[in-house]
């Protein structure tokens, strides 16, 4: 599988409008690595999980295939950003203790990933990936978000969409899986945040550009309307799925 830069046209508003982790996921993950020396965060995007991941242990190294996604990458203490694909690290053999991808390993040639990350994990060293579906708010944005997924942007969802829907369920994992907690996310929006959120969706950039029509744009005025002038709940629940490198022998 070749790279293809699904978000480098909205990797401003990819950074903006994407909701952020939470805490107790890094925690999990913080607390299931063998040590805190380095993380490798791959396909880091905007750097959502980097910094996270930086609170937690000494070094991070967060790299993406995309030079636009790293380029708008803000400046971390102790995180090092850099253009690298997800089966070509640049690291050392057995130096991660964590390797992490959040919502981008149905982008990725699995195996060949995977084989990359075997080669960079110290032994007992943790690979952790993780997804998030749509998210509810009420019953009827809920239903106008859901016409807006399956209806105009249905046929320009990319095929490996279909392992979000499924929470990485139909991605083998390379070793052992661990049992992990349930996770969600959780924010306060306007009906404008909201909007943003969905115009970084790959399928919407797809549309506009084979098209030239904007389906959120039709709905933006129900949708605002829906959401009224106060601050919304979002929520989405969190798939988080691990598995722990065995010993060389």
């Amino acid at each position: 599988m070749s790279f293809r830069d699904h978000f480098s046209g909205v990797s401003g508003d990819y950074s903006r409008y994407r909701p952020r982790y939470p805490d107790a996921l890094f925690d999990w993950l913080a607390a299931a690595a063998p040590g805190a020396e380095l993380a490798w965060d791959c396909a880091t995007g905007s750097g959502q999980a980097a910094a996270d991941l930086a609170r937690r242990f000494h070094r991070v190294e967060a790299t993406d295939a995309s030079a636009e996604q790293i380029r708008r990458a803000p400046a971390l203490p102790g995180v090092r950003f850099r253009v690298a694909p997800a089966q070509d690290s640049g690291l050392p053999e057995a130096s991660v203790d964590l390797v992490t991808v959040a919502q981008a390993l149905h982008w990725f040639d699995a195996e060949r990933f995977f084989a990359e990350a075997g080669r960079v994990l110290v032994d007992g060293g943790v690979l952790a990936a993780w997804c998030y579906e749509l998210c509810t708010v009420s019953a009827p944005i809920d239903a106008l978000v859901l016409e807006l997924y399956e209806g105009p942007l249905g046929p320009w969802w990319p095929p490996q969409r279909r392992h979000i829907e499924a929470g990485y369920g139909t991605i083998p994992l390379p070793w052992p899986e661990l049992q992990t907690p349930e996770f969600h996310m959780e924010a306060r929006w306007e009906a404008g945040h909201m909007l943003g959120y969905l115009s970084t969706w790959s399928a919407l950039g797809r549309c506009r550009e084979a098209t030239g029509t904007d389906p959120l744009a039709d709905i933006a005025g129900r949708l605002e309307e829906l959401w009224g002038p106060a601050p919304r709940r979002v929520r989405w629940p969190l798939r988080l799925r691990a598995c722990r490198r065995p010993g060389r022998g």
